[in-house]
């Protein structure tokens, strides 16, 4: 079984796929055979939200993230999750600049994590209609944006790349670097990436 350890500095990446694969979690496991996208976003309320993402209020549910792999299989549910003034939805129904960019416009923010079968795993960071900053965990020092370097300060203590010429003592793994992209959504969120979101009972709703 996949190790559980807090210690561990792939903790929050093992949590995360011991909580949407609930049974049969090893070290194969990988979220990206999900393609998994969560978004987070503050300056809204989960009316407005739901309405601007075509979700619909009428089927709201209270769920669990272990639970919302199955009902998004059955029935497009999607889990919607509020914790220090941040709604998270997972998946979430749209990614890419552009929509950080439309999802942010008239003062908000919002950063998402992405994992796609095609081992390609990002960040990226909207504020007020405009992309500060995106980059792939591996490798955050090639960030781009309006300000790539705007998240740096939240980055400390946190393992993304830190030696790329293969020395074994201090190579980072990829379930560290999304680890570490999971810490510093909470650090920016204010909340904890555990308790807050992927173990509370928050609720579901179906497109509409």
């Amino acid at each position: 079984m996949m190790e559980l350890d807090p210690a561990s500095p792939a903790y929050l990446y093992r949590l995360l796929a011991h909580t949407i694969f609930v049974e049969g979690v090893d070290e194969d496991t990988d979220l990206g055979m999900l393609g998994f996208e969560a978004v987070w976003i503050q300056g809204t309320d989960v009316a407005t939200l739901a309405a601007e993402l075509e979700l619909d209020m009428d089927t709201r549910l209270p769920c669990h993230l272990s639970e919302i792999l199955d009902h998004h299989i059955d029935d497009g549910s999607r889990w919607v999750a509020e914790a220090g003034g941040w709604i998270c939805v997972v998946p979430a129904p749209f990614e890419g600049d552009e929509f950080m960019k439309h999802v942010t416009a008239g003062g908000r923010q919002a950063i998402s994590l992405g994992m796609d079968i095609g081992n390609h795993e990002y960040v990226k960071y909207a504020r007020d209609g405009r992309l500060i900053t995106a980059f792939e965990p591996a490798s955050p020092s090639h960030a781009y944006g309006d300000d790539p370097r705007a998240l740096d300060h939240l980055m400390e203590g946190l393992r993304f790349e830190v030696n790329v010429e293969g020395d074994r003592e201090t190579w980072v793994e990829m379930d560290e670097s999304i680890s570490s992209a999971l810490q510093l959504i909470a650090r920016l969120t204010g909340t904890d990436m555990a308790a807050d979101w992927f173990e509370a009972r928050h609720s579901r709703m179906r497109d509409r």
